[in-house]
């Protein structure tokens, strides 16, 4: 998970500020000596580092820090202040035409940084906002890149404009809007060729576009894994072509996170979202202060609420309680609870995003929850008949010896999971009793979870 690393350190350095009573000017440089070492060692560029902790330190040394009721978390939240403020300080949202007017949005990058796929994830995302879009197919030299935009659109549910390879990408741009205003699309994004590294013909091209087509908001893709590669990167593209905003791939898999830190302060251009994963659900728009709070272990409820609105189907989760209520839960609704988890990002993402929950205790907790064991779980349910699924009652030993060998597992494995399972409808008629009589009418007692 991204930040993994500096959110540990950053919260051991708090928690031994929070034992103190009072605060010395020595205890606030120790501690700040920590946090550039951190910010450091998660590849933050050393002058973003130095101003941080300058501003830091003009701050927290202040008389109403040191002489404060609580110095410790006046501290914490000064640090908090300020990474919000190196990271842009608001969610900044695409500037796009207003009503039927047509939004030209170029997508620029280097090859591997995600950028045919982010395109068409953005794309998504514009769709359930309210708007048109349309995705234009520019990369004429990658083999495949085409083929991959059209079947991301596909999936997306958004059309793809394309000439196919032998035309330039100038001309497909200007086609492609040209097509948007004659068909009602509301926003035409431009899925541009990238390289393996910032060359002249990329930029050349770029410009090209950019001076025969009217381009609204130039998108920069970076990959942030590649570190203070990705700031350089996105310095380059803003001397050289202009670029209105960044969004940052990879954020999820095993990064230091110094760019998404880095980028705002080096190019003065905004993070306008973040992939976090590999489906095409997986961008989240990008808010600095939900980060910072990630960053310093006080978790994001808020984005943790939007994930869980987005995932689970209100018509589902009704039928769902219901079925707690009359003690009725069954394999199916066992199934559908695990995709849920799926469709939120995983235990790691959902972990990451509720305060307290720092590297080691996450780890714990998803070793203790064996992906694995989570398959087994899964193939052994889908080796049930639709009646066995609905009605546990009718898994007597043959069907039990059945089900082990459809699904490759130990007979013990069922007879665990069957336990596990009527121990937990016993647990709901107990709950269920809660809502009866005239307590429940009155709504005296909730659900338990």
């Amino acid at each position: 998970m991204a930040f993994e690393s500096l959110s540990e350190k950053l919260q051991n350095v708090f928690k031994n500020l929070r034992s103190k009573g009072r605060l010395t000017e020595a205890d606030v440089k120790t501690a700040l000596k920590e946090v550039k070492l951190a910010l450091l060692e998660a590849d933050v560029s050393f002058k973003v580092v130095k101003q941080f902790i300058k501003s830091v330190q003009e701050k927290a040394v202040g008389q109403d820090v040191m002489n404060g009721l609580n110095p410790g978390q006046m501290v914490i939240k000064i640090v908090n202040d300020e990474l919000v403020s190196l990271m842009g300080s608001e969610m900044t949202e695409i500037a796009l035409r207003p009503g039927g007017e047509v939004t030209v949005i170029m997508m620029a990058g280097l090859q591997g940084a995600g950028k045919t796929t982010t395109t068409a994830k953005l794309a998504g995302k514009l769709k359930s906002k309210g708007r048109k879009p349309l995705l234009a197919a520019c990369d004429v030299y990658r083999p495949a890149a085409i083929r991959q935009l059209e079947v991301n659109g596909e999936k997306q549910g958004v059309e793809v404009f394309s000439l196919g390879d032998k035309e330039s990408p100038v001309k497909i741009a200007h086609e492609a809007v040209e097509y948007a205003r004659r068909n009602s699309l509301n926003v035409v994004l431009l899925d541009t060729a990238g390289r393996l590294h910032v060359d002249e013909d990329m930029m050349r091209e770029l410009q090209e576009i950019k001076s025969e087509v009217r381009v609204d908001q130039t998108i920069l893709v970076v990959d942030a894994m590649t570190g203070q590669d990705a700031v350089n990167v996105a310095s380059v593209f803003q001397d050289k072509i202009g670029i209105d905003g960044v969004i940052l791939t990879k954020l999820d898999g095993d990064t230091r996170g110094g760019a998404a830190l880095s980028i705002r302060a080096t190019c003065g251009k905004p993070i306008l979202y973040a992939g976090m994963g590999e489906k095409l659900s997986d961008l989240e728009q990008f808010y600095p202060d939900r980060m910072a709070s990630r960053i310093l272990g006080m978790g994001d409820v808020m984005s943790l609420i939007e994930k869980a609105q987005e995932a689970i189907d209100e018509e589902k989760a009704r039928d769902m309680e219901q079925k707690l209520r009359k003690a009725q839960f069954g394999f199916d609704d066992y199934l559908e609870s695990m995709n849920q988890m799926k469709n939120m990002g995983g235990i790691s993402s959902i972990l990451s995003m509720i305060p307290g929950f720092g590297g080691s205790q996450m780890k714990q907790i998803e070793d203790s929850i064996d992906e694995k064991k989570m398959a087994q779980i899964e193939a052994i349910i889908l080796s049930m008949t639709p009646a066995e699924r609905s009605n546990p009652d009718l898994l007597n030993p043959s069907r039990k010896k059945r089900i082990a060998a459809g699904a490759g597992v130990d007979l013990s494995e069922v007879n665990r999971l069957v336990k596990q399972f009527e121990q937990s409808r016993k647990m709901m008629k107990q709950y269920s009793g809660m809502f009866g009589g005239k307590a429940g009418k009155r709504g005296k007692f909730k659900l338990p979870f």
